[in-house]
This record gives C-alpha cells, sequence and structure tokens, in this order.
C-alpha cells in the first residue's frame, strides 16, 4: 500500500492497530493488560499473524507517546530490549 501526503509515515492499518490496543485496553481495568495478537486479530481477521510485527510496533509508538506501557512478567520493560512475549497495559 503506498503512503499518500502529509508527514505520516505510517499506513492506515498502523493507525488502526494503534486505535484497536487503545480500544481494548479501555474496555478493561486499568491494571489489566492485552497481547499484541489480540488488536492483530481484530484488525487483520483470519489473516491477523501478518499483523504481529505491526502491531508490536503500534504498541512500541504508543509506549514513546506516553498511552501505554510494554510488560513481561507484570514488570514495565524497555519495548527497544523486549525479547519474547509482551503484554500492553494502560499508562497509569
Amino acid at each position: 500500500m503506498a503512503h499518500t501526503g502529509g508527514n505520516d509515515p505510517h499506513t492506515p492499518v498502523d493507525r488502526q492497530l494503534e486505535a484497536k490496543i487503545l480500544e481494548l485496553l479501555a474496555a478493561r481495568a486499568a491494571t489489566s493488560t492485552i497481547c499484541p495478537s489480540d488488536a492483530a486479530r481484530a484488525v487483520g481477521g483470519e489473516d491477523w499473524r501478518r499483523l504481529m510485527d505491526p502491531a508490536r510496533e503500534a504498541a512500541r509508538r504508543l509506549v514513546d507517546a506516553g498511552q501505554v506501557h510494554i510488560t513481561q512478567g507484570g514488570s514495565v520493560v524497555d519495548p527497544a530490549t523486549a525479547k519474547g512475549p509482551i503484554r500492553i497495559r494502560k499508562a497509569l
């Protein structure tokens, strides 16, 4: 998909993933977490697996924006160095 106009290098799907992460978290308790796959499944339907990396990237952008934290084992981690499964939680 080609990017058209503006200074935003992200695709509409990237923005959909960000919005879905925030929407899913808004429907849960403040301390609850979601998996990036939750957003990928909601946006991608049957083809959700191809959206796993974009979903993780969307979560990283939301961390940079101060809207969410990425956790592993219940502790907030640096998304740049996180390896393996992650969870996403609202920034408190």
